[in-house]
This record gives C-alpha cells, sequence and structure tokens, in this order.
C-alpha cells in the first residue's frame, strides 16, 4: 500500500535529529511517537508483570535486547507453541487477555454528583434556610427544583454511558494461535477467542489481522504494521524477526522486532510469541493508568463566577433587610421569612432545571440526528465556547490514500510516459506476485494512468519482485509488444535507492550517463517537489535478454532513470467547507500532527486553509505557558508532535485563556484529550480514546464537529437569554423591595406572594429551554462571562427597579384618590401584577439574540410571556386573591400602570439596542 512507500519521499529529506534508526539488516524505521508518559515500552508492557508466576524480563534483560531463544527459554514455550494443557494452566492462573474496563458510574451516583453543581448547592442552602424560619412551601419548591434538576442531569448522562457501553468492544475477536494437543503432537493452527491467549502462545500474522496482544516476531515476510493507535505514526511501520538488535543493549523506542496490541497487519505475514497479555501490555498501560483529572472546564468557569457573585449578594441581603427593618422601622425576627424570600427571589431557582434541559435537549438532537453522543453534558456548552480547535490532519481534512499529483521526467516536465511506466509495474507486481489487497498506491497510479489510456496490458508479465522494506523497491519484468528476445524491467520506489541502480538517464528521447551531476540536480528536484508537501516515487526501467531463470535484486544494475510519480493525500470531501464554516463560527484550527512539515502545508493549501507560519515540536524547543501558547497562535500547522507536544501545547492554549477542544482517535491522543476543555474522538476511535473523550462523533468528519459546536452555542444562548432575563429581573425586584420595605409602613410583599410570584415566573422560564435562538448566537464563540453578565444584569436590573418604583408612586396616587386609603392587601394587588407584567416584557424584549419587533411566529416564549401576563391580572382578581392578601386596586391604577409599562418598555427596547452586549447578540457573555 501507499505509506508502504514511506521512505520513498521522507528519504529525500534532510532527516530530523534522532528521528530514525535501523535495524540489524539495515531497514529503515520511520519516525514513531512514544506511547503517552512513555519514551520507550512500559517495563510492565514488556513482558509478564513481577508477581504474576512467570519469570519476568526485568530480571533478565529488556526483551527486545533479548535473543529469541532466550526469550521462548523465560517464556517456557517453543517455536511449535505450547501444548493446550500449558495453556489451560496459565490461562486459569493469570487470567484472560482483557483489558481492564473502567466501571461507568451508576445513575445514583450520577445523581449524587450532580449535587455538586455550584446553583444545586446554593438552592439546597436556601432550602435549608426556609426549612429552618418555617417558610414551607418556599422549601418544598426548591427542593423539588433540586430533585428535577438532579434527575435530568443524570439522567442524560447516564444515557450517554449506555450509548458508550453499546461501543465498547475488544479490538480484534478471535487470533489464529498454534498449539499442540500434547508435548508429541505436531502443532495445529486454529480461531481462537482472543481472551483466551497467553503468555507463550505462538500467533500468525496474516494482513488486516489485528495484533491480539503483544508479541515478539519469529519468522516475518514483508510485514508492516499499522500503530498509528498507539503512536500516531499516519505510515505502517516495517517489521523483522530479528534475532536481537545490533549490539544488543538498550531497547530502541519502537523496537523493529515488536508487534503491540491495538496495531493492526497492513502487509506481509509472520509468526509471533505473546510476550505480555491483558493488564500488561502496552495498550493497557494507556488505558490503565490514572486518568488524570482535567482542570476547570469554560463551563465549571463561567457557572462558578456567576454562582459565587449570587452567593455574595445572598449573604449580604437578608442582614440588610433584618438591620434596616430593626433601625428605622423596629421590626425584629418577625422579617426574617421576608429577608429569606428576599434572598430567594434574587436567586435564579430555575437555572440547575433550565441549564441541564437546554444540554440535555441539544446532546439528545445531536445523538439523533448526526449520531453524536455527548458524554458529560457541560461538554455541549463547551463545545458552543471553544475558539480553537486542534486536531490531526490524517482522517479529517485527508484521506487514509493517496493520488497522483503529476508525472515528471528528468528534467522536471511533465511527462505521461512516466506514469505509464509507473502504471506497468503496479499492474503486474500486483498480478505476479499475488498481493492479498490491492495496493492503494498501486491504485492511485493506475487510476491516474487509466485517465490518460494507459494500457498495462499491452506488455506480457513474466515475473515481479514485490516491494521489500529493506531496499525499498519494487519491480516488474515483462515482455514489450514484438520484442520477444527482450524483457524489460521496470523499477519504482525511493528515490534514492533507485537512484543508486541507475548508470544512465534518459534526457529528451536518448539515454545520458547519470554523473554525479546528474544525480545532484535530481535529488535536489525531489527535494524540491518533497518541500511542496508531495511524496515522490522514482520510476527506471531496463532492458535485459530474454531468460527462464528467476531475477533477483542482483539484475537491479544499470538501470535507465525515467522521472518521478509525486503524489499527495486525497483530500477529504466535507473539509473544505468544514473549514469554511468553522472559519465563520470565529474558530481557529491547529494542526497538530507527527507529518513532515511540508506534507502538512500541502494539505492545508490544498484545502484553502493558510497555513502560515509552519513549526514543528523541534523547534518549539521546551517552551510552555504564554510562550508556547503565543508561538502555537502564529501557526497553523505544528508537525513531528508527539502525544506529550500536543498535550503540551493543549495546555498552554488553555492557559493564554482560548477555550480548546481536540480531536483525535489513538492511544497517543489521549494526554491531549484529557488536557483540551472538550476531548473529541470518532466511533471507530481506539477505547481508551473513547472513554477519555467527552464527546463521541458518528465518523471522523468536521462537518459532524461543526453541527456539534452549532447545538452547543444554541444551548449556551438558550442559558445566556436566561441568565440575563432573570438576574435582571430579579435584581430589579429585590433592589424595590428594599427600599419598599424601609419606606412603607408595612412590608411591601408577603413571604407567600413573594412564593406564588417566583413560581409563576418560574414556570414561564421553561420555556427557554424549548426556545431557539436567532442565528446570531451561532456566529462566535458562547462563552458565559461572569463580568459581563454582572454589568448588564446592574444596568438593567436599576432600569426594573425604577419602574417598580415608579408603580409605587402610581399606586399611592391611586390609593389616596379612591376609597381605598393605604389598604396593604391593594398594595400588595398592585405590585403583584406589575412585576409579572414588567417581567413578561423582559422575557419577550432581552431575549437572546431577538426582540420583540422581529416579527416571528409565535414561539413556546411568547405563549409563556402572555400566560404570565395574564396571570398576573387575573389572579389578585380571582377567588384566590384574599387568601393570600391581595385586592383588587382600583381602575385608575390599571391605566396609570398601562403608562409606566409603555414608558418601561420603550426605555428597556433603547437600553437594548444600545447596550454592548446586543451588539454581539450574546457571543461572549
Amino acid at each position: 500500500m501507499w505509506w508502504r512507500w514511506y521512505g520513498c519521499w521522507s528519504s529525500s529529506l534532510p532527516p530530523a535529529p534522532d528521528s530514525r534508526h535501523r535495524s540489524a539488516s539495515g531497514t529503515s524505521v520511520p519516525e514513531t511517537t512514544a506511547a503517552p508518559a512513555t519514551g520507550r515500552t512500559p517495563p510492565h508492557s514488556q513482558g509478564v508483570r513481577p508477581g504474576r508466576g512467570l519469570p519476568p524480563f526485568t530480571d533478565a534483560g529488556e526483551p527486545a535486547a533479548l535473543t529469541t531463544l532466550q526469550v521462548l527459554r523465560l517464556l517456557d514455550s517453543g517455536p511449535r507453541g505450547l501444548t493446550e494443557e500449558q495453556a489451560e494452566e496459565r490461562l486459569l492462573r493469570y487470567g484472560e487477555n482483557v483489558v481492564p474496563a473502567r466501571r461507568p458510574p451508576s445513575w445514583p451516583r450520577r445523581f449524587l454528583g450532580s449535587l455538586r453543581d455550584p446553583f444545586t448547592a446554593v438552592l439546597l442552602c436556601l432550602g435549608v434556610v426556609s426549612a429552618a424560619v418555617a417558610s414551607w412551601g418556599t422549601a418544598c419548591v426548591i427542593m423539588v427544583l433540586v430533585v428535577v434538576s438532579c434527575v435530568l442531569r443524570s439522567g442524560g448522562e447516564h444515557q450517554a454511558g449506555r450509548s458508550m457501553a453499546a461501543l465498547r468492544e475488544l479490538v480484534p475477536t478471535t487470533a489464529s494461535v498454534q498449539r499442540r494437543p500434547a508435548d508429541d503432537a505436531p502443532p495445529r493452527v486454529r480461531e481462537i477467542p482472543v481472551d483466551q491467549l497467553v503468555v507463550g502462545d505462538v500467533v500468525r500474522l496474516g494482513p488486516g489481522d489485528l495484533v491480539p496482544a503483544d508479541v515478539r516476531l519469529l519468522r516475518a515476510s514483508g510485514l508492516t504494521v499499522h500503530q498509528a493507535a498507539l503512536t500516531g505514526e499516519s505510515v505502517p511501520v516495517p517489521k523483522d524477526s530479528l534475532d536481537a538488535p545490533a549490539g544488543g543493549g538498550a531497547e530502541p523506542p519502537e523496537p523493529p522486532h515488536l508487534c503491540f496490541q491495538g496495531s493492526s497487519v497492513a502487509s506481509g505475514s509472520g509468526t509471533a510469541l505473546v510476550i505480555a497479555t491483558g493488564p500488561d501490555t502496552r495498550f493497557a498501560a494507556a488505558y490503565g493508568g490514572p486518568a488524570r483529572r482535567r482542570g476547570e472546564t469554560a463551563f465549571d468557569r463561567s457557572v462558578h463566577g456567576i454562582a459565587w457573585t449570587l452567593i455574595r449578594f445572598m449573604l449580604l441581603t437578608p442582614p440588610l433587610v433584618l438591620m434596616a427593618n430593626a433601625a428605622l422601622r423596629g421590626r425584629g425576627l418577625e422579617t426574617l421569612p421576608f429577608a429569606v424570600a428576599v434572598a430567594v427571589g434574587l436567586t435564579p431557582e430555575m437555572l440547575p432545571v433550565i441549564v441541564t434541559a437546554a444540554l440535555a435537549r441539544g446532546a439528545s438532537a445531536l445523538a439523533r440526528t448526526s449520531g453524536v453522543i455527548v458524554k458529560r453534558l457541560p461538554a455541549l456548552h463547551d463545545l458552543g465556547a471553544i475558539d480553537v480547535l486542534c486536531l490531526d490532519k490524517t482522517g479529517t481534512l485527508t484521506q487514509d490514500r493517496p493520488v497522483v499529483e503529476r508525472a515528471l521526467d528528468a528534467r522536471g516536465d511533465e511527462d505521461p510516459d512516466v506514469l505509464e511506466w509507473a502504471a506497468v509495474n503496479s499492474f503486474w507486481t500486483v498480478e505476479l506476485a499475488e498481493l492479498p489487497v490491492p495496493d492503494t498506491l498501486d491504485e492511485a497510479i493506475l487510476d491516474a494512468a487509466g485517465e490518460h489510456g494507459a494500457d498495462p496490458f499491452a506488455y506480457d508479465g513474466i515475473a515481479a519482485l514485490p516491494f521489500d522494506p529493506s531496499h525499498r523497491l519494487a519491480t516488474a519484468v515483462v515482455r514489450r509488444p514484438g520484442r520477444h528476445s527482450t524483457h524489460t524491467l521496470v523499477v519504482k520506489g525511493a528515490v534514492e535507492d533507485v537512484l543508486d541502480r541507475c548508470g544512465t538517464v534518459a534526457v529528451d528521447g536518448a539515454d545520458a550517463a547519470l554523473d554525479a551531476a546528474h544525480r545532484e540536480r535530481l535529488l535536489g528536484l525531489a527535494a524540491e517537489e518533497a518541500a511542496g508537501g508531495l511524496r515522490l516515487l522514482a520510476v527506471a526501467r531496463a532492458e535485459r535478454p530474454a531468460r527462464l531463470g528467476p531475477y533477483s535484486d542482483k539484475d537491479l544494475r544499470g538501470l535507465t532513470f525515467l522521472g518521478f510519480v509525486a503524489l499527495r493525500d486525497a483530500l477529504a470531501p466535507t473539509a473544505t467547507d468544514a473549514l469554511e464554516d468553522l472559519a465563520r463560527r470565529g474558530v481557529a484550527v491547529k494542526i497538530l500532527t507527527g507529518d513532515h512539515p511540508g506534507t502538512a502545508a500541502r494539505a492545508c493549501r490544498d484545502l484553502g486553509l493558510d497555513p502560515g507560519e509552519v513549526l514543528t515540536a523541534g523547534r518549539l524547543g521546551d517552551l510552555s505557558g504564554p510562550p508556547l501558547a503565543e508561538a502555537v497562535a502564529r501557526a497553523t500547522v505544528v508537525a513531528r508532535c508527539t502525544a506529550q507536544d500536543k498535550a503540551r501545547i493543549v495546555t498552554a492554549l488553555r492557559a493564554g485563556g482560548r477555550i480548546t477542544g481536540f480531536l483525535g482517535d489513538g492511544v497517543n491522543d489521549l494526554p491531549a484529550l484529557r488536557a483540551a476543555d472538550v476531548g473529541i474522538c470518532p466511533r471507530g476511535a481506539v477505547t481508551v480514546a473513547r472513554e477519555g473523550a467527552d464527546v463521541v462523533l458518528a465518523e471522523k468528519d468536521l462537518t459532524a464537529i461543526d453541527r456539534a459546536i452549532t447545538a452547543g452555542r444554541r444551548s449556551s444562548s438558550t442559558i445566556a437569554g436566561y441568565l440575563r432575563i432573570t438576574l435582571s429581573s430579579n435584581l430589579g425586584n429585590v433592589i424595590a423591595m428594599l427600599a419598599a420595605g424601609l419606606l412603607l409602613p408595612f412590608l411591601p410583599m408577603l413571604p407567600a406572594q413573594v412564593l406564588v410570584q417566583n413560581l409563576c415566573f418560574d414556570a414561564a422560564q421553561l420555556a427557554f429551554a424549548f426556545d431557539r435562538p436567532g442565528p446570531a448566537a451561532e456566529r462566535k464563540p458562547a462563552v458565559l462571562r461572569p463580568r459581563t453578565f454582572l454589568r448588564f444584569i446592574t444596568a438593567f436590573g436599576l432600569l426594573n427597579a425604577a419602574a417598580d418604583i415608579a408603580t409605587f408612586g402610581v399606586l399611592a396616587f391611586a390609593s389616596h384618590t379612591t376609597a381605598h386609603g393605604g389598604d396593604p392587601a391593594v398594595f400588595h394587588a398592585g405590585w403583584f401584577t406589575e412585576n409579572l407584567l414588567t417581567q413578561a416584557m423582559v422575557m419577550l424584549l432581552l431575549r437572546t439574540g431577538r426582540h420583540a419587533a422581529e416579527g416571528r411566529a409565535a414561539g413556546p416564549v411568547h405563549r409563556a410571556a402572555a400566560a404570565l401576563a395574564v396571570i398576573g391580572v387575573l389572579l389578585p382578581l380571582s377567588p384566590l386573591g384574599p387568601p393570600l392578601d391581595m385586592s383588587a386596586p382600583p381602575p385608575l391604577y390599571y391605566a396609570l400602570l398601562a403608562a409606566v409599562l409603555t414608558l418601561y418598555g420603550l426605555v428597556l427596547s433603547a437600553t437594548y439596542k444600545r447596550h454592548p452586549t446586543r451588539r454581539i447578540d450574546a457571543a461572549d457573555l
């Protein structure tokens, strides 16, 4: 496959320091990334752990440094495998080959965990205080709201947990194992469940197989392995059955003769010895390590900031009420219930319910329409708040396959003949070598050649030498039409390896000697193309007299160099539009990849994304904190990243005040997933990545992330609108009640009346959970900023208080000009009506991103506001009025109140339009 030709392009580039190592056979092993939090294979993943009964490798040296015979002796095994009796005994003694699973929290534990929410804790405290002052109605209502909020939140997260449980599955299901019925019986190969494997088993590996445990290769033939889930390596790694590394000693970071659970066979075949199973594998080392708790996310910081602001107000309000009434009116503890009611009136009792309902509704819609699972409900808000999205390019911006960009001759001019010869090589290599699966690189070449009319069938295939990782070449021997006495050797492969076998170069239809100057010019041309992000294959041919004997590597001498085939990554079909949508929404994309910087920059340019300054992890050095965040802010691409580099960059961006999301799917992505505000992974990610992520996508597709961000911003906008309306209205009422308490000879509102008013307003505010914000709410990251909220609610709270105090004057005038005099019941009824009417107006005029004049169809908020206004007018006039100590105000009051409300509405609308928050439509609250 095309990734087998990794060396064909990377070898043309200046190698990064210490980025490659060589095996004893000389095979060039691509740069790899260590497993999370490790620089090499963890000791407990290198064999049997001490204490499990089998000889630990730590007592005899590293497993990669031991010879094959030493490993077999340590594990009491042999090339023929274990006997069935030995395998059963080891399985009973050491357990099954399964990764330790983390048990998800039960529904009761999720429910109790919901009580730690700051607003829920505030409500619980208010409920306890209300019960202490015998305000049982208030206490009961508060407790009901707490229970509803916790049920909604725990229920939503429990449902997400059940969806995740359906995705959990062991990476492989069966393995081909070689065992013997008895000591003297020949071995038999059979399929067994992978959890039945034990240390010492001998397994067979073939193309497409998933490596079922950590293994040591005994034999290998053209074996390459995908290790992206463990290391982030975007290309398969060649593996070989070395007896021991050259020189022995320390184990290299990625031993070429060890394969690890979680990887998969890309090509070739092998026989391997199981050296670690279950919790001793490298996969389990990352999966089973202590889960580092993520720091405060954007949602946590916002909620905590707003909660503590309210707590300060509530702690200050009751003492002020008590002291003011005692000093000016001589009232004592009898005003305590009123003081508690005032504190309750300041609290957005419905906030936990609204927040949870809005987030749960958004999460449910995402799961239903897009297959996106939100495991942690607050993560939906954080999705809407992110302004930086970090991701790898492979599988996200690009597909895991190549396409031919162009074919060049030795002068660097486009030449379709070079592509035709490459297609001849690809076709007959696949046909004659009997490869088990089509090679994606060969498929790309054949597809491109077919578009130019090339026909490999015009040649007769004679023999083929398939790709060899040691020589990085593939050769097809064909007979050209009309040349029955001649065989043509067509070779393609790594630029340096092909040039080493060439003696001439084809220039303008003639062959010229390939001298040092020609060679340097061709290498320079290859380096220039590679620096532009293209992957190069060199193509050469040679004519040989026809013969019957086999061909070998010794025949690949004196070739004629024809040119290059340049390939690039196939772009993801939805990536361009998705990147444009993310840019419109104010989300910066950062590419953190282990690939070559030129390759990543080329993919960005092809997608219309300016790569800016392309950095490498090596250039960033040991930077951290603000200097690292500033460096990354100027770049779009950071290449040659290890797992630790990605986590370090994400942490620095968060420390710099950016709300960061990270998309990853491998074990090596786990540190960055946990470091981000929101960890995102596709459904096909490895188990450990799915467990560590907050959001699981149906596919690794940026359009799914864009839909999730949109849903998050809608939910956050709903929460922001509720908070702005409720807090400003509540603050205005509290200021007015404090003023009235000091000016009037009686309590401006009885505790029962405060409770009923709050119940009516709270019930109406439930409509916000079902409201759909306007398009403006989706344009920018939605962050609930406490300071901005405080400025907003202070300004509009004072405006609301002014309307309430104006109502006092209206009530005083209407009462003294009628027969009602100074009846407190009339005052209570009049203020009750005015409060609910002003709150209904605020609900309509301060909605996030909308106002009443938009002329949109009536929605849930419109209907709730209308119902609130009706209750405000009719309740004091109904039979329920007298039990609540309310009497109908005189008709004059309603006429004057209409004038006050009209003026209040005009001032409120004008102020809202000019307020800075209005200009950003709740995007940065």
